[in-house]
């Protein structure tokens, strides 16, 4: 047996919808495309792409330095987009660049590297885009020395 799960995406008007993540608790996301084609009034697929591939790579970093015990103060993501026509002249997204920077306390360089050589395999958003989409990730992460307690999760 397989996991799965589902959203569901309705029409508002023109080309802006309403998803619902059948969450309990989770309220419903509208999205919208761009000008001249949308309006704007939410993300478009791709910034949720963007946003998907960013998060999952995130939640991947901050596991595994809370299982190597190391402190993150804060975390900031930053994922750019780039677009490109293919052979037939249709747009598509070509690469995505992930830039991920930590706030670190001290903690051992062994913990953090090991982090850093094994968080992308288990973000599964990442790893199954990746056959399509170029998808580069890099780490910035900077120390702060005095550190209040925090927790991950």
């Amino acid at each position: 047996m397989h996991d799965t799960f589902a959203v569901t995406l309705t029409k508002q008007d023109s080309y802006r919808f309403t998803v619902d993540f059948g969450l309990d608790g989770v309220p419903p996301l509208t999205t919208d495309e761009v000008p001249p084609l949308g309006e704007g009034a939410g993300p478009n697929p791709a910034r949720l792409l963007a946003a998907a591939v960013g998060n999952c790579l995130a939640a991947s970093l901050l596991f595994c330095l809370s299982k190597a015990r190391v402190d993150v103060a804060d975390l900031t993501v930053r994922v750019e987009g780039s677009f490109a026509r293919n052979e037939k002249g249709r747009l598509r997204i070509e690469g995505l660049s992930v830039n991920l920077e930590p706030q670190l306390g001290t903690a051992s360089a062994d913990r953090i590297a090991r982090c850093l050589d094994l968080f992308e395999d288990f973000c599964i958003v990442t790893e199954s885009v990746r056959e399509g989409i170029d998808i580069d990730v890099v780490v910035r992460p900077s120390v702060v020395e005095a550190l209040p307690s925090a927790k991950v999760g």
